[in-house]
């Protein structure tokens, strides 16, 4: 049976600030994200499953990629915990703020690796991850693509 790709588009809204950037997103700032999840497999060829015809449903990818991503980065302020941006990060937090401390610069493409590595680890074994396409604004995005880092 033939590999299908299938695509679930979200959307979310996420502040951040580039630390050590020499451009305005040095402060912080928000964009209102897309992100398409695509994901290749095989229909189920199984009849009598209940899921019959599907790569997966579509519900099961929402339930992954919102638990994974969009409930923890909407309307979230992401920082690099190795920055002096820590110090905001915790007035932030005191104020009753959805901070979010990660490990990396959070440009958009880096926080697409870090999607990437959290749905992989969701996915059935029988569905593979295809790639990952996140829009910060109208005219830019970031892409990551399975077949790039394999």
């Amino acid at each position: 049976m033939s590999n299908i790709r299938i695509t679930k588009q979200f959307s979310f809204e996420t502040g951040h600030a580039l630390y050590g950037y020499d451009g305005k997103c040095k402060n912080v700032h928000g964009h209102s994200y897309r992100l398409d999840v695509t994901v290749i497999g095989t229909p189920i060829s199984d009849h009598s499953h209940v899921k019959f015809g599907m790569v997966i449903d579509f519900s099961d990818l929402k339930k992954i990629v919102k638990e994974e991503i969009v409930d923890v980065f909407d309307h979230a302020t992401v920082f690099n915990k190795n920055t002096p941006h820590v110090e905001l990060a915790k007035e932030l937090e005191q104020r009753d703020h959805n901070v979010l401390l990660v490990d990396y610069q959070p440009t958009s493409e880096m926080m697409v690796i870090d999607f990437a590595e959290k749905i992989k680890n969701r996915l059935p074994k029988n569905i593979k991850l295809h790639s990952l396409k996140l829009q910060e604004t109208a005219t830019s995005y970031a892409q990551w693509f399975a077949s790039d880092n394999d």
